[in-house]
């Protein structure tokens, strides 16, 4: 069964910015791209680089700030090496000015 988690305020990761973020034991990084959130695995898949200290790039892409791998912030695609493949996505939406990522 899916559970909405409340992670964060909308106001707490702006537009164009991304936040490490912990829930219920999972490290995630929350995205935010123009007012749509997403989150993904905080661990990229090339050398555990912070996911959620890194800079988005281009419309739906993050940079990992160690050593440059992208994903898509949407499906978890790598894009770019040196990542050698995705990261999880969970789901992420706004409730009363509340982001909630469904865990489940």
């Amino acid at each position: 069964m899916t559970r909405l988690i409340e992670v964060a305020k909308v106001e707490d990761v702006p537009p164009g910015t991304s936040r490490a973020i912990e829930v219920e034991g999972l490290q995630l990084a929350l995205v935010n791209v123009g007012g749509t959130f997403f989150a993904l695995d905080n661990e990229c898949t090339h050398r555990a680089g912070p996911l959620g200290e890194g800079l988005l790039v281009g419309e739906w892409s993050l940079q990992c700030p160690w050593h440059g791998a992208v994903f898509d912030v949407r499906t978890g695609e790598a894009l770019e090496p040196p990542a050698p493949g995705p990261v999880r996505t969970y789901h992420a939406t706004v409730e009363g000015g509340v982001v909630k990522v469904a865990l489940g």
